[in-house]
């Protein structure tokens, strides 16, 4: 399944769910119990604890027992609170991947560490492009339907991936989309106008560049679906390619010059960034 449509999900109810949302893994298994360690040393109950930190009896409950993903700025004011030293902050990044899918998690930390990113995208904008709005609607029409947590918490964190853009040194970044990805209103007219904008914003940043590969072509380099193409710091090459249910990581050199290949053709046959740029305006202006 497509990082950027969407989680793959299994099975009914708010616990299935939740479990597929990380909610109770290891890392959140243990940062509840040290939560919880933490709070009863200070010698506060969950209502008093919860009232400091304006959250709920039942969400403390959820954190403390690896139910639920803590966001950042719970774990910053908890640790501050319950004067945990330090302790509770050092497993902010790691309960922060949880909020992925279990099959994006491994893409999602090299994603972070990457020094150039190349994306392939045929059903949905990519993740690092979603607009908040877009996003949320992605997440709303999955099916079997996610709960309310687990839509916020993958909102959440697909917005705090887009930090990658604002890092020093810059990586290179660029995205081949799909023409009628572009022309597919995910969340109606008015969320994808507010998409639209967004790429002409990000199609401008001097590390960034947006293609778009038109519909009419005769020639097609990626029909076996979308992928992203990632380098790390230490040189290392690496492919996710994603699938229904099987999406996964590929570090064999031949494989992953294979997927290099691809999309050097693609980009050969997409518009150029400026005219790709100017065909995403036309679109703004059909609306």
């Amino acid at each position: 399944m497509s990082e950027s449509a969407g989680p793959v999900e299994q099975g009914s109810g708010v616990e299935e769910e939740e479990r597929e949302a990380g909610a109770g893994s290891g890392i959140l298994r243990v940062f509840g119990r040290q939560l919880k360690r933490f709070r009863v040393r200070a010698g506060l109950e969950r209502a008093e604890f919860g009232s400091m930190l304006g959250y709920s009896v039942s969400t403390i409950a959820a954190y403390e027992q690896g139910r639920r993903v803590p966001p950042p700025k719970f774990i910053d004011r908890a640790d501050e609170v319950l004067d945990a030293g330090g302790v509770l902050q050092e497993m902010k990044e790691e309960v922060a991947r949880a909020q992925y899918p279990a099959f994006f998690r491994d893409a999602a930390r090299l994603e972070g560490e990457a020094v150039e990113l190349h994306v392939y995208a045929t059903k949905a904008v990519p993740g690092l492009l979603q607009t908040e709005e877009y996003a949320r609607a992605v997440f709303t029409m999955w099916r079997p339907l996610l709960s309310e947590n687990v839509i916020e918490e993958r909102v959440v964190a697909r917005l705090a991936r887009q930090e990658i853009f604002a890092r020093t040194p810059q990586p290179t970044i660029s995205f081949v989309i799909e023409e009628s990805v572009l022309r597919r209103p995910l969340g109606g007219w008015t969320a994808m106008r507010g998409q639209l904008e967004h790429l002409m914003l990000y199609g401008q940043r001097r590390n960034v560049e947006i293609q778009v590969l038109p519909t009419e072509l005769e020639e097609h380099a990626g029909l076996e679906g979308p992928f992203t193409l990632i380098e790390t710091r230490d040189g290392r090459r690496i492919a996710y390619v994603e699938g229904y249910k099987d999406s996964r990581l590929h570090t064999e050199r031949r494989a992953v010059r294979e997927i290099e290949e691809q999309y050097g053709i693609l980009r050969a046959q997409a518009l150029t960034p400026r005219a790709s740029l100017t065909f995403v305006e036309k679109l703004l202006g059909e609306q």
